[in-house]
């Protein structure tokens, strides 16, 4: 059970997010302005924040930057109707460590909901890395960006989602169901190609040799292609 901290100014949008919440287990506690978001974010009282941007007081993004200039790594997922590439950008150089725009699917923000619990417990996935690099590949956690043999490339939030448990696991066979469940946060389908599309979309932009599959089983990506 995590104790989340929804700091968002539509009350039924807060309502929804908080009650889904607590269905999968979650404490969840709601505050309707910037000032008191950052206040309470930086009691330590929470393991992670849904950040609304456009907030009375002060918005999303100071709220952000304060959080962040004072010392605070807590994991926040921004949730916002602005979803052009400049706020986007601006949100996860702020410091955010994901962002969902609206309107939104509840089960994909529980699945990235999960995805950020686990990479900041201690001895997690992720840790307090801000990077993480193999064969080749550097991915920075923090502004979402990747480059391969020192040239940068362009991934979908998809992409880098499903890059990103690929070189967390190096060498590590991931199953069809493992990747949908930290992805996609989905219930197998076993008709569903989605995972080899993606891993298609990332072969092309990695080179082929880095992600290999493993019939019967999964992929595994490989720390020397």
């Amino acid at each position: 059970m995590a104790r989340i901290l929804i700091v968002e100014d539509e009350a039924r949008i807060a309502s929804f997010v908080a009650k889904g919440l607590r269905a999968e287990g979650h404490q969840a506690t709601v505050v309707a302005d910037g000032p008191g978001g950052l206040d309470r974010a930086l009691s330590g009282d929470f393991d992670l924040m849904v950040l609304d941007i456009g907030l009375p007081g002060m918005d999303g993004f100071e709220v952000l930057e304060q959080l962040r200039a004072q010392g605070s790594r807590i994991p926040v997922i921004v949730l916002t109707a602005r979803d052009s590439v400049t706020d986007t950008v601006s949100a996860l150089e702020g410091g955010a460590d994901d962002y969902m725009p609206k309107p939104f699917r509840f089960a994909e923000l529980v699945a990235r909901v999960r995805l950020r619990l686990r990479h900041a417990q201690p001895g997690g996935e992720a840790g307090a890395r801000d990077a993480v690099e193999a064969g080749g590949v550097r991915l920075d956690l923090r502004t979402r960006r990747a480059s391969v043999a020192g040239h940068e490339v362009d991934l979908s939030a998809r992409e880098f989602a499903l890059a990103e448990i690929f070189m967390l696991n190096p060498g590590q066979v991931l199953s069809r169901e493992q990747l949908l469940d930290h992805v996609w946060g989905l219930d197998f389908d076993p008709g569903s190609n989605v995972v080899d599309v993606y891993v298609g979309y990332l072969r092309r932009k990695f080179g082929a040799a880095r992600i290999q599959t493993v019939r019967g089983m999964g992929y595994r990506f490989l720390s020397a292609p």
